[in-house]
């Protein structure tokens, strides 16, 4: 059963043969090997890629309604012929043009792509997985089929253009005549491929992965056929005949808009993939119906795994927008924050206008509060995972949490609900695993103990080794190892959780209060007092280069270690704005001395000016590197380290 072509080729126009882009070539080798065991998503993908076709279609005509040609009943019609052995995947959507088949097809226009070759180890199964997070549901085809024709024509336009290749090194182009807009997608099946041209087979997996495709999927109906009986009495077997009508194969309706209690899991599941061309299956999702001032259906998904252009600024994301059952956009980004740009799924409103814009959501008060309204749910999913399933949120962090601290800066009427939601490292666990949370922290504080100690750092080795901890470990106290750049930014914004201020071991004054005993504060005095010389000494011999020079608290076993002040930038921020090629202000350090450490006692019975200059240089270049800062004289600190070596 093969579907009727109407195409044939302008022979005027000479056929143009042209390289894939090396990464198209790569990809497809690695589809042909790493996802063979998995070939029943070729149909689902070359599906869910014709109705977005059709949804492009209904979108553009709301501005144009002579795109449809006279046809506005959309829909994809699948037919297979076993003389030929092809499968036929055809719809009546938008079409493309020849620049779009070129830059659709021809290339991969995704940020992301270096990321993602770099990630494939040669591993079959990780790389199947690797391929499904990348999105690529056209190339899937040569999985089951050795040449694929691709046969399109945009709505509105005049001239068809055919696409073929072997899924080697290139492909050409022909120009052809097509009567009806949309694409027709032929597979020229492998050998030993031959289930794809079977009708029960083909129906099945229809059922199975498109069934909530909101356009009707249509196969030739078949029908069982008596066999007849013979001239020798003897009755013939039956068989089962393809007949010329057209039967509807999927449900063909919007599955959000069904009940709930009429949807399985296995079809949330594969509504996921088919919005967000995944491969796996999501961690969690929320459907809602809302009534009231404002009302919409919203279907949203926490996906598993993370994308590779999750932190590309440039890219466009959100979810699809709905209006009454008709598709307006792909990415609507004004109903979701930058921070939750991670969530998949669609909104269906029944107020906004059919032919909203971009310009429109932006300003509208409707769209508002369905952002909100959206916001609350999935925050709500995040902080059920968290409470009933602390494996899957321990996946989500690994994979979306330092997206979901740029919340704590953007979205100030959610603030405390995402603080709950934070996860960090810690001394308890001294591990890089970002697993306590701050009301974890809170519930083992010790009794004296009034506020949360974090540290932060250009990586977790630097927070987790720095000096300031020292007197921290010492006394059991835990405190808080961040190490992603976010965190600044984050606690820019976030300055207290529950009535618990968060306050850095690194900046300012350290005054534990109640945690130090009122022998500990004499003898602190007391050696303040003796090392009183010793400091103005290396004051002066510092000069510019310090803030201000003064006794450590901080300290058991460093010699010394550098403190931002109170109000200041802390040195791991100026560096990052640094990086980023900002300007900060210019913040000069106060130096912390331990005048209990054998090299800073060297100093003070040093009486050589000389020597005493370089080794209160040298400390201070020790100090700097190890709270991961840059030495301004590299070549000066290794002359008088190795002066003091010898």
């Amino acid at each position: 059963m093969a579907t009727a072509k109407t195409d044939q080729k302008n022979e005027n126009v000479a056929t143009e043969k042209l390289e894939f882009q090396a990464e198209v070539k790569q990809l497809m080798q690695l589809m042909i090997h790493s996802l063979y065991s998995n070939k029943e998503i070729v149909l689902r993908e070359l599906i869910s890629n014709a109705s977005d076709a059709a949804d492009k279609l209904r979108f553009e005509a709301l501005a144009n309604s002579a795109l449809y040609e006279n046809d506005s009943e959309l829909k994809i019609t699948i037919g297979f012929d076993k003389a030929a052995r092809t499968v036929t995947i055809s719809d009546n959507g938008i079409g493309m043009s020849r620049d779009e088949v070129i830059a659709n097809i021809g290339t991969i226009a995704k940020s992301g792509t270096k990321e993602f070759f770099q990630s494939l180890s040669g591993d079959d199964a990780k790389d199947a997985n690797l391929i499904g997070q990348f999105g690529v549901g056209f190339y899937s085809s040569f999985i089951i089929a050795d040449k694929v024709t691709l046969t399109t024509r945009r709505a509105g336009s005049s001239d068809g253009v055919q696409w073929q290749s072997a899924g080697e090194g290139d492909y050409t182009l022909d120009s052809v005549k097509k009567a009806s807009r949309g694409t027709e997608i032929v597979l020229h099946l492998r050998e030993n491929e031959d289930e794809f041209l079977n009708d029960w087979q083909l129906k099945s997996i229809i059922r199975k992965y498109s069934d909530h495709i909101t356009l009707p999927i249509t196969m030739l109906k078949s029908e069982w056929k008596e066999g007849e009986q013979g001239a020798d009495g003897v009755q013939k077997p039956g068989e089962m005949v393809i007949t010329d009508t057209l039967e509807t194969i999927n449900k063909a309706s919007a599955l959000w808009a069904r009940a709930k209690n009429d949807i399985t899991e296995d079809e949330y599941n594969e509504f996921y993939k088919h919005v967000s061309h995944d491969f796996e299956a999501p961690l969690a999702y929320s459907h809602s119906r809302v009534e009231g001032k404002q009302e919409y259906i919203s279907l949203l998904y926490i996906p598993s795994k993370a994308p590779f252009d999750l932190y590309d600024r440039e890219r466009r994301h959100g979810i699809k927008l709905y209006v009454k059952r008709v598709f307006i956009m792909e990415d609507a980004d004004k109903l979701m924050p930058q921070y939750l740009r991670f969530v998949r799924g669609v909104i269906d409103s029944a107020d906004l206008p059919l032919n909203v814009s971009r310009e429109i959501l932006q300003d509208s008060r409707d769209v508002d509060a369905i952002k909100n309204g959206s916001v609350k749910k999935v925050l709500g999913l995040l902080e059920e995972m968290a409470t009933e399933k602390p494996d899957d949120y321990a996946k989500f962090w690994s994979e979306f949490g330092r997206v979901l601290k740029e919340g704590a800066g953007e979205d100030f009427a959610n603030k405390d609900k995402i603080a709950g939601l934070l996860r960090f490292a810690s001394t308890r666990g001294d591990t890089a695993s970002q697993s306590v949370s701050f009301a974890d922290y809170i519930a083992k504080m010790q009794v004296e103990q009034k506020a949360i100690y974090y540290i932060t750092a250009d990586t977790f080795a630097a927070a987790q080794h720095s000096p300031h901890l020292e007197i921290f470990r010492k006394k059991g106290i835990e405190v808080l190892l961040l190490s992603d750049k976010v965190d600044e930014w984050l606690l820019g914004s976030l300055t207290e959780f529950e009535g618990k201020k968060l306050q850095s071991i690194a900046k300012g004054d350290l005054d534990l209060g109640a945690l130090e005993t009122d022998t500990e504060k004499e003898i602190h005095k007391k050696i303040e007092e003796e090392a009183k010389t010793l400091i103005e000494r290396v004051k002066a011999t510092l000069g510019d280069a310090v803030k201000e020079v003064r006794v450590t608290h901080r300290l058991t076993d460093s010699p010394a270690c550098l403190v931002a002040g109170e109000h200041d930038l802390s040195g791991n921020m100026a560096r990052i704005l640094k990086a980023a090629g900002q300007k900060g202000p210019e913040i000069k350090p106060i130096l912390e001395l331990n005048p209990a450490h054998k090299l800073v006692k060297r100093l003070e019975n040093e009486t050589e000016e000389a020597k005493f200059a370089d080794l209160a240089h040298l400390v201070f270049d020790q100090a700097l590197l190890a709270e991961g800062g840059q030495l301004n004289d590299p070549a000066a600190f290794v002359k008088r380290m190795n002066s003091l070596l010898v």
